[in-house]
């Protein structure tokens, strides 16, 4: 069971929803709403004050300005009102994909709310040695989006994810609606998409706060793009990477598993 809230952040509201009791442990994505993050959350609900939500400008989480860029900056400020809402001092967080960027940003300004970070598979472009290439790629990516809508635009955000003709990621949660379908698209291809991507994450801030940070890599994720950027960044902060199941979308496809990995990395 789950207890939907409603936050109000500046220029804007997030949606957020609290299961079981304990320690409070924040799991985060980008673009990923909360829902699908609902299974492993049930899975930790027994030993974890779990909070999700959905990042702002997507699903219920809804902004003044629609055309407002997010930013890794202002998703951790988001991140830091929701402990704050809780009432705690820190959190344990666990961000995937865009929501790992957001990790990061979130331990960088504010290294004291933080216990440890499990950043799962960050798509930090900047920090792999072809990035003037990926760079070009996100960008067509984008023009992409504009020209021939999200079917033609996700075609080749996965291919250069480095998934197959035919393979598909984790499968979405039940659709709200196909305008909030279209409306999630727009905000992530033409106001998320290039600012996640592009972040430098602040290398020297991590390494000198108190919160421990461990880069997540899916048993699976070889070929993807995003097991090169995990590795990337293990190696810029010297710290330890950690095997989750499956791939880029583990915590969807084998929530207890991902769970049970977890619950290991968290109690070291």
């Amino acid at each position: 069971m789950s207890t939907t809230h409603i936050l109000d952040i500046p220029g804007g509201r997030l949606s957020y929803h609290v299961r079981g009791s304990g320690p409070v442990l924040l799991l985060v994505g980008a673009p990923m709403n909360a829902a699908f993050f609902a299974p492993l959350a049930e899975e930790l609900a027994g030993e974890y004050t779990v909070v999700t939500h959905d990042p702002r400008g997507v699903s219920g989480s809804t902004l003044d300005d629609p055309g407002q860029d997010s930013t890794p900056a202002l998703r951790a400020e988001d991140a830091l009102a929701l402990i704050d809402a809780l009432g705690a001092e820190s959190a344990d967080v666990v961000g995937s994909s865009g929501g790992a960027v957001t990790g990061l940003a979130l331990v960088a300004r504010h290294p004291t709310r933080v216990r440890t970070l499990v950043a799962h598979e960050p798509p930090l472009l900047e920090l792999l040695p072809d990035v003037a290439e990926r760079r070009a790629e996100v960008d067509d990516i984008i023009e992409t989006f504009r020209r021939e809508g999200p079917g033609a635009a996700f075609g080749k955000f996965m291919a250069t994810a480095g998934y197959e003709p035919g393979e598909d990621d984790s499968p979405p949660p039940p659709s709200e609606s196909p305008e909030q379908d279209l409306a999630d698209a727009t905000h992530f291809f033409l106001h998320e998409l290039r600012g996640t991507t592009r972040h430098v994450p602040d290398v020297a801030a991590l390494k000198a706060g108190p919160a421990r940070v461990v880069v997540g890599i899916g048993a699976e994720s070889s070929g993807l793009l995003t097991a090169r950027t995990s590795k990337a960044l293990a190696d810029l902060l010297g710290a330890p990477t950690v095997e989750f199941p499956g791939e880029h979308g583990g915590f969807v496809d084998h929530p207890k598993e991902f769970a049970d990995v977890l619950r290991e990395v968290l109690a070291r």
